[in-house]
């Protein structure tokens, strides 16, 4: 009997642990993000590709080559309190907070509440003549982002000062508005050298900019290209119309994502998230303001005539007021046949003093003043039709008609809306072929973070839309793939479901352990009925 009371006690033990043990396997890191455990991690090697196929191709996996070839910028910020011009803020190769290619690496915004940049020199200058640009990399909100702005001058973008970051973090932190973005700029040809790089802040031309903005409720997927006017050489930014597709997840999973742009000499575009094409269009037809101006504009120094008269209708002015027509008249009156209820209290008031109110032992009246009790309502008025002061009711003025006006006719002189006339516009001039923006040299990160741990990885830039694809299946997709395979598991719905947050974990422990510690407790008390029915058998027996 020990031995089967022992086996019962042994598979209890083991069912408690069972359930529990994947639990307590998760690991937490320094910031309170669960990661979770790697058992079944696949072998991770950095993407390859041809290097005459591209312009840029960037894995971060490579610690040394990084460092010989990115520049951090140097340079301070226009503008801003001296405290926090200079571009500080810390760039960091490092494993993602979420491990899921074991070895796989990324770059990392490290630090909040700096300006950050960081910048590297395109293999090989891109032209825009006769291939697409493709530009695609990966994004990794590790954090709930709270607060992320970048140094972009010139756009309309909204942008807040460091002092304003600080009320709206807090808004945000309190109101549980996430806010973020992370946009990669394109740097024109103007960029050259790695000196230049060290001197790359908000006001350094570009050419194109491109990635994920978030800010409140607003959720934004910029492609924003500097157009240069062909007739004096002017620059103006040029905005994409918005995605078609809601992204709010996104900035919530804290999964990689792939942001991909892609841009045809035929002047069209397609911005992909993930092999999906979330928008697409034309350079010239979808975009704020469009590149070429209108043909005719209103003429600046038209001016409406003085004699021109844009009222449809005036006042009657044969119109005269009726004699009988009193305007001092009321327009409510006491009803003259209202006449007072029988049994009206006149003597009695609405509200009396509370008879059973008694003044606090605590009433102080050089403190508090005299007391007075609470007023309550007269119960001798709860059968009377009322009490008080009778007064008749008002009821509406018959003879009232209130301020005269006269009425309105056509007007005989209306020569309708004015509009000034049209003329050729000065500045108008045909640009057929936007594409042909200014050559690319040079590719860089520049931010406002008020949330770090913001992770980038597996940049490409290239002219080949097949080129740009084997570089996502080599990477993105194998940890796309790794993600689903563990969210098709039960575990894997329920790590997802919970965001990886570690105070769940112990919740689901204990949901866990609830029934299988009942259960064990019927087994132990089972095994001592039946030990206690065996022994008084053996009693009975021997007596």
């Amino acid at each position: 009997m020990a031995a089967f009371s022992r086996k019962f006690l042994i598979f209890g033990a083991l069912l408690l642990w069972a359930v529990i043990t994947p639990v307590t396997s998760s690991d937490e890191d320094d910031d309170g993000v669960v990661v979770e455990s790697v058992e079944d991690e696949l072998p991770y090697h950095s993407p390859e590709i041809d290097v005459k196929k591209v312009y840029l191709a960037e894995h971060f996996d490579d610690k040394n080559a990084f460092m010989k070839k990115w520049v951090k910028s140097e340079a301070k910020k226009q503008g801003v309190d001296e405290n926090i011009a200079k571009y500080d803020g810390k760039w960091e190769i490092q494993t993602p907070t979420r491990k899921i290619l074991k070895g796989d690496l990324g770059l990392v915004l490290t630090t909040e509440a700096k300006h950050a940049a960081i910048s590297t020199m395109l293999d090989k200058p891109f032209e825009f003549k006769d291939k697409p640009l493709i530009v695609q990399y990966e994004v990794t909100m590790q954090r709930l982002m709270m607060e992320l702005e970048g140094g972009h001058r010139n756009s309309v973008i909204k942008r807040r000062n460091p002092i304003e970051f600080g009320l709206v973090f807090n808004d945000a932190k309190e109101e549980g508005q996430n806010c973020g973005g992370a946009y990669i700029k394109l740097l024109s040809k103007d960029i050259s050298t790695k000196t230049d790089l060290k001197k790359f802040y908000d006001q350094t031309p570009y050419t194109i900019m491109f990635g994920p903005d978030k800010c409140g409720n607003d959720n934004k997927l910029h492609f924003i290209f500097r157009h240069k006017n062909p007739k004096n050489g002017s620059i103006e930014e040029k905005h994409s119309k918005k995605p078609s597709q809601r992204l709010e997840d996104l900035y919530k999973d804290k999964e990689p994502h792939l942001y991909t742009l892609i841009v045809r000499p035929d002047n069209t575009f397609s911005v992909l998230v993930d092999n999906r094409e979330v928008n697409s269009g034309s350079l010239l037809d979808d975009f704020t303001p469009p590149v070429n101006p209108p043909e005719e504009i209103d003429d600046p120094n038209d001016n409406k005539p003085e004699d021109w008269d844009e009222r449809e209708k005036i006042v009657d002015p044969s119109a005269r007021k009726p004699d009988d027509w009193d305007e001092d008249a009321p327009a409510q009156i006491v009803d003259p046949a209202a006449v007072k209820p029988d049994g009206w209290l006149d003597d009695e008031p609405e509200m009396i003093p509370d008879s059973d109110a008694k003044k606090p032992d605590d009433w102080d009246e050089e403190m508090d003043g005299t007391w007075e009790a609470p007023l309550v309502d007269n119960p001798a008025c709860a059968a009377a039709p009322g009490c008080g002061n009778w007064k008749p009711p008002m009821i509406p003025n018959p003879k009232y008609k209130g301020v005269w006006r006269a009425p309105l006719i056509p007007n005989p002189n209306y020569r309708g809306k004015w509009t000034p006339r049209r003329i050729l516009n000065p500045h108008y001039f045909r640009d057929d072929h936007p594409f042909q923006m200014t050559p690319i040299h040079a590719v860089g990160f520049e931010l406002w973070s008020m949330s770090p741990m913001l992770l980038f990885d597996n940049l490409i830039i290239t002219d080949d839309p097949a080129v740009a694809e084997e570089w996502a299946r080599q990477s993105f997709e194998i940890k796309r793939a790794k993600l689903s395979r563990d969210s098709a598991s039960l575990w894997g719905r329920a790590m997802r479901a919970m965001g990886y947050k570690p105070g769940w974990w112990a919740l689901y422990a204990v949901y866990c352990a609830i029934p299988v510690t009942v259960y064990v407790c019927y087994l132990v008390r089972r095994i001592n009925e039946v030990t206690a029915l065996t022994l008084a058998h053996a009693w009975c027996c021997i007596s």
